[in-house]
């Protein structure tokens, strides 16, 4: 694997896989840039060295071809902006004028290719779609660490087509601060996770379970737990068939000497709106026609003082329907909780992407932590243990 800082890209195309998968709004605003400006410093290594730029992503899950809503000219006057640079735009990511564009780029030059996802072929892994992207430059870069565990044309395929597969510094950050925690983890070590089910963190659940020292559950997977342990969880989330899995985490979490944290209390409502009325009740104890929403005001107590005295915290996940500004404390308490951590206890703090990421930069705190993954789902699966696609295409 080539590391950016030590390659020379003097002359040099460098075709760059980017995750600039970025929430707009109905005017196609950004509303959060932080993939983007994750991936500045890479680009700027590559201008500042005399190379230029073509830059590849996809935007969204289009289904039939080309949509106005998933198009990348959309970021193009944003990305301009922060890079301080004219960014040009092909309004096809192969093609005649993909061709032309790059073929004129000179060094210091920024070009944008329309969204790969508008070809099928590129979430197929297509080996033909791969090549014909691959002949607009000269060097391969990978700084997509959230489409890592994917095996699509851009992310994965396309690195045969090349001698020199260049390591970008999102990429590199991603797997040097996973590798921190599963390595290197100072004790105490607490995880939080959170989210709606337990389907989803099985597997990094059951992998944690040799690391840490509290595994701390919330979100709406809790309620699975609490209606295993034959709790009463009115309309609130349940994945019946999880129940005994629940129960089996519980049993091995006990044998390893891991301390499960559950919501003491929850904020229920009765209806799915930030409007909706609402009451705390203990845990087990949600009436018919009732859901929870929320974890309690003693349960976000208990889980800040246990976070607080952590020296190594991993978060994935929120702690309620944080999306709702009523059903948010809990999400916001814990992300206050890893902020003191952090800054007062000396802790390394990694939040796991996705949600998570959210709730801490819309709470203001994500420059007060030590890093925010850009990959919800490649970084899970990374500290599961898999082999992710993009990063074994480096090699």
């Amino acid at each position: 694997m080539i590391a950016l800082e030590g390659y020379n890209f003097k002359d040099k195309k460098a075709l760059v896989r980017v995750d600039f998968n970025v929430p707009l709004n109905d005017q196609f605003e950004i509303t959060d840039d932080t993939r983007i400006t994750a991936t500045i410093p890479t680009i700027k290594k590559i201008l500042s060295d005399g190379g230029s730029c073509i830059l590849m992503s996809h935007l969204g899950r289009p289904k039939d071809g080309p949509t106005e809503k998933y198009s990348l000219k959309h970021i193009v006057q944003a990305l301009s902006l922060i890079l301080d640079v004219s960014v040009k735009f092909a309004d096809d990511c192969i093609g005649e004028q993909a061709t032309e564009l790059a073929e004129g780029l000179k060094p210091g030059e920024v070009l944008l290719l329309e969204n790969l996802r508008f070809y099928k072929e590129e979430t197929s892994g297509d080996l033909a779609f791969a090549e014909k992207l691959s002949k607009l430059g000269d060097v391969w870069v990978n700084d997509a660490f959230g489409t890592a565990h994917r095996a699509h044309a851009s992310t994965a395929v396309i690195g045969q087509f090349f001698k020199d597969r260049v390591c970008g510094l999102v990429m590199q950050a991603e797997i040097d601060n996973a590798q921190r925690i599963l390595e290197k983890a100072e004790r105490p070590f607490t995880a939080i996770m959170g989210g709606a089910k337990i389907s989803d963190k099985i597997l990094i659940i059951e992998k944690l379970l040799d690391n840490v020292d509290n595994l701390i559950i919330g979100g709406g997977m809790t309620y699975t737990f609490t209606k295993a342990l034959g709790g009463e969880i009115g309309n609130s989330l349940l994945e019946a068939d999880k129940q005994e899995l629940a129960l089996v985490i519980l049993k091995k979490a006990e044998e390893k000497g891991v301390k499960i944290i559950m919501p003491i209390d929850n904020l229920i409502a009765d209806k799915f709106s930030n409007d909706a009325k609402t009451q705390v009740v203990g845990r087990g104890k949600i009436p018919a026609g009732w859901e929870g929403l929320d974890i309690g005001p003693e349960s976000a107590k208990l889980f800040a003082e246990t976070i607080r005295t952590s020296k190594t915290v991993l978060w994935n996940g929120p702690m309620g329907v944080f999306e709702f500004p009523n059903f948010a404390h809990g999400t916001n308490t814990v992300a206050e909780a890893v902020v003191q951590a952090t800054e007062e206890n000396n802790a390394f703090s990694l939040i796991g992407g996705g949600d998570s990421a959210a709730a801490i930069n819309n709470a203001g705190m994500g420059e007060r932590v030590s890093y925010v993954s850009t990959g919800g789902g490649a970084l899970l699966e990374y500290m599961e243990g898999k082999v992710l696609p993009g990063v074994a295409a480096l090699s």
